[in-house]
């Protein structure tokens, strides 16, 4: 099976700049993740986006969703900021990819910051539950994944939950 993982930036993929004190991005770190994590999954990645969810646009969710439609794979993973990633996984849903499996993750804590970050953790999450759902769209965090249509981020724990 081949597995399509799209990359669109958020926490996942930033960085800590030591000069500013800010979180920036530099480069995608899923091909370091997929490496050390011995993964045996057929998988094709893309970048149609990187930037900071807070700061995507109706038309980036747009491309993401024209991503997911001109994807040859039937089994399609989003990396994406966790600040509106419902909301991005909502306008897939609008776009009816009915025999697709998309499953979109990310993370709270940067992967360059090493132990503390949940993004290997949700990467292997997402990989797995997007190999077993049936087709739709689907969010995975935490170990859970929630349908598109009934999650909400959670800024308070920090984690998501059903809406």
């Amino acid at each position: 099976m081949k597995i399509k993982l799209l990359l669109t930036g958020g926490t996942f993929d930033k960085e800590y700049d030591e000069l500013t004190g800010q979180l920036e991005f530099d480069k995608p770190h899923v091909h370091d993740m997929l490496a050390v994590s011995r993964t045996t999954c057929d998988i094709q990645i893309d970048q149609p986006l990187f930037k900071d969810s807070l700061d995507m646009t109706q038309t980036d969710r747009d491309l993401v969703a024209i991503a997911c439609k001109n994807a040859s794979e039937k089994h399609i993973v989003v990396t994406h900021g966790t600040d509106t990633m419902a909301e991005t996984a909502q306008t897939l849903l609008r776009a009816q990819l009915t025999d697709k499996v998309i499953v979109f993750t990310g993370a709270m804590v940067p992967y360059s910051l090493g132990v503390k970050s949940d993004a290997m953790f949700n990467l292997g999450s997402a990989l797995a539950f997007v190999q077993a759902l049936p087709p739709g769209v689907y969010i995975v965090m935490n170990g859970r994944y929630f349908e598109a249509d009934n999650v909400q981020k959670d800024k308070t724990a920090g984690r998501f939950k059903e809406a």
